[in-house]
């Protein structure tokens, strides 16, 4: 379900569609889609870095993740409202968290954003659509993945991060 009260409270669409793809894509591998904690990053065991908010999801957990993702789902706003901008906004805090620990830690994690809700987006918030885009050509994001482009490419992206796994479980092992 939404995070919404009352009427407006109903079933979260995309993160159902999202949750199922990774799940029948993610080669039984366990995986965080609801972290209710802070995605950390570790070397040696000791913690070297703590994102400032919380992801949508994270493969294969939130702690040393591969990728995390973001959800952006606002089916059912009739105003264009602050909570709308700032979601874009926190994406970008996440996208600059993590390119600051690729450069600083030389740690690499897949960083996706997932929208839907053409009113909300392609009607009523045009110039954040555009600060998505503006994201993903700064590098800020890896990918967004616009309504029916989740079910086309998420498949792809999630064999991706199976592939990363098994590769870091080869080299961890040997």
């Amino acid at each position: 379900m939404n995070k919404q009260k009352g009427a407006m409270a109903a079933p979260a669409f995309l993160t159902g569609i999202v949750n199922m793809l990774i799940e029948k894509n993610g080669a039984g591998i366990a995986c965080d889609l609801d972290p209710r904690k802070l995605t950390t990053f570790t070397k040696d065991g000791k913690p070297v870095r703590t994102l400032s908010r919380r992801v949508d999801g994270a493969f294969p957990r939130s702690i040393n993740p591969i990728a995390v993702w973001e959800i952006k789902e606002y089916y059912y706003t009739t105003t264009f409202g602050s909570r709308v901008a700032d979601g874009v906004y926190e994406t970008l805090l996440d996208g600059l968290e993590l390119e600051e620990l690729k450069e600083h830690e030389h740690v690499d994690v897949k960083h996706y954003l997932m929208v839907d809700a053409y009113l909300t987006w392609w009607t009523m918030g045009k110039s954040y659509l555009c600060r998505m885009i503006d994201m993903l050509h700064m590098g800020y994001v890896d990918e967004v993945l616009f309504g029916y482009e989740v079910v086309e490419e998420l498949p792809r992206l999630v064999q991706e991060w199976v592939a990363l796994y098994n590769q870091g479980a080869a080299e961890d092992h040997g």
